[in-house]
């Protein structure tokens, strides 16, 4: 049985698909592990320009789903997601490209040391295996986590969400078209190819076959994932992101941050929103003003509400929402030790960011929170691995275990000890 004899409808068996699937999978990473580097670099470029090639059928593709979106009703926010255009799916395959650059972590030496009795151990990075990736909305996801799975020597089964099912199935035909052209194993990239939820399941259940899944989506997909899963989770959480505004923020690097944080992509796990401003700040109101121009809806506190008429009393709930839209909220902190105190109660530990200029609070907000990312005077928009020099990413691990972070090559990798010995025997 093979994926092509599935169809597209629901599937009888959900465990049969998805075990035929993963043992093609296994039997793929075998000969991934230890594939040169230039062959995989050749299959990523070759990938890359059946993007290009097929750029008609794929924004064609993703027309069908943008359209669909709107009849359901989908958000703004989750529609621009979804959408591809010519700019954005060309910057797609130049991440492809980018990746190939980049260099393999597989067999690369961790460290090595030798013991008194002579032993010789080292440790070297070694592929995962198979990674199952289960995401939504977004069909640039698809092309980010086969190369980066692929060109750090893993097999990939991949499950998009319905929403961009065309678009998914578009540039997974791509992808395959650009395996098939170098040689390797067109099994180490496949898609779910049914939207039936009986197949995540599956995916979930599949010990022995799948040996990590990544939930790449919202709150109830990340939540199902991690309470059903019997294989092992890096999730990527939501990103209620803090950007907080000291005292000592030089105001106009204050407003351009709070503005860029918030509103330049909102539908990006990066964006930030929470804005927190220390009541020592002298100009609030600019903020705020600010980010209403810009077409941003503002809930406050009882502080910054009556700084504004403009300003929406915010709910309990506000403090623990991700958005994803052109809305923020914002409270008054006490000071650094405030800040600390609502980001530890409200902080989802993706990206939080701090505007200062006093050297001294700012490091001692990078040591206290416990963030995957924290910054200092810097827009929570950086929170890609694009933007760390990691190339493409497959999301960003909130959790202590693992990877932290963006996930890119090397969080794609684990570890073996080698051990040389000249005829050692414990005593």
């Amino acid at each position: 049985m093979t994926a092509k004899a599935h169809t597209l409808s629901a599937v009888p068996d959900a465990d049969a698909l998805i075990a035929d699937m993963g043992a093609r999978a296994r039997a793929a990473a075998k000969l991934l592990a230890t594939a040169p580097t230039a062959a995989k670099a050749a299959a990523l470029h070759a990938a890359a320009g059946q993007l290009r090639i097929r750029a008609d059928a794929i924004l064609d593709a993703n027309r069908r789903d943008m359209a669909d979106g709107r009849a359901a009703e989908l958000s703004a926010a989750m529609l621009d997601r979804l959408r591809l255009d010519d700019a954005r799916l060309n910057a797609i395959a130049g991440a492809v490209e980018a990746v190939a650059a980049l260099t393999d972590p597989v067999g690369s030496e961790i460290d090595r040391s030798t013991r008194p009795n002579g032993l010789a151990l080292s440790r070297v990075r070694v592929p995962l295996g198979v990674v199952g990736i289960i995401y939504e909305s977004r069909p640039n996801v698809t092309a980010d986590a086969a190369v980066l799975g692929l060109m750090a020597g893993n097999a990939v089964i991949l499950r998009g969400g319905s929403e961009a099912v065309h678009s998914n199935r578009a540039i997974h035909a791509a992808l395959a078209a650009g395996l098939a052209k170098t040689g390797l194993p067109a099994d180490a990239v496949q898609l779910v190819p049914v939207q039936d939820r009986a197949a995540v399941g599956a995916m979930l259940r599949a010990q022995g076959l799948i040996d990590i899944i990544i939930p790449r989506g919202g709150k109830g997909l990340v939540a199902r994932v991690q309470d059903e899963a019997r294989v092992p989770v890096l999730a990527h959480l939501d990103g209620i992101n803090h950007l907080y505004i000291d005292g000592a923020a030089d105001p106009a690097k204050a407003v351009e941050l709070a503005v860029n944080a918030k509103m330049r992509r909102t539908g990006v796990c990066g964006a930030t929103e929470t804005i927190l401003i220390d009541r020592a700040y002298p100009a609030p109101l600019a903020i705020i003003d600010a980010l209403i121009k810009a077409g941003c809806e503002v809930r406050g506190d009882k502080d910054v509400a009556a700084l504004s008429p403009h300003v929406t009393p915010a709910s309990a709930n506000d403090w623990d929402c991700e958005y994803l839209d052109a809305i923020v909220s914002i409270a008054m902190v006490d000071g650094l030790t405030g800040a600390l105190a609502h980001i530890d109660a409200h902080s989802s530990k993706h990206t939080d960011a701090i505007v200062t200029e006093d050297a001294a609070a700012a490091d001692r907000f990078l040591a206290e929170v416990d963030s995957a990312i924290v910054m200092h005077n810097a827009s929570t928009q950086f929170a890609d691995g694009g933007e760390f020099g990691l190339g493409a990413e497959i999301g960003i691990a909130t959790g202590r275990l693992h990877a932290r972070g963006p996930v890119a090559l090397e969080g794609l990798t684990t570890y073996k000890w080698l051990v040389r010995g000249t005829g050692q025997v414990r005593p």
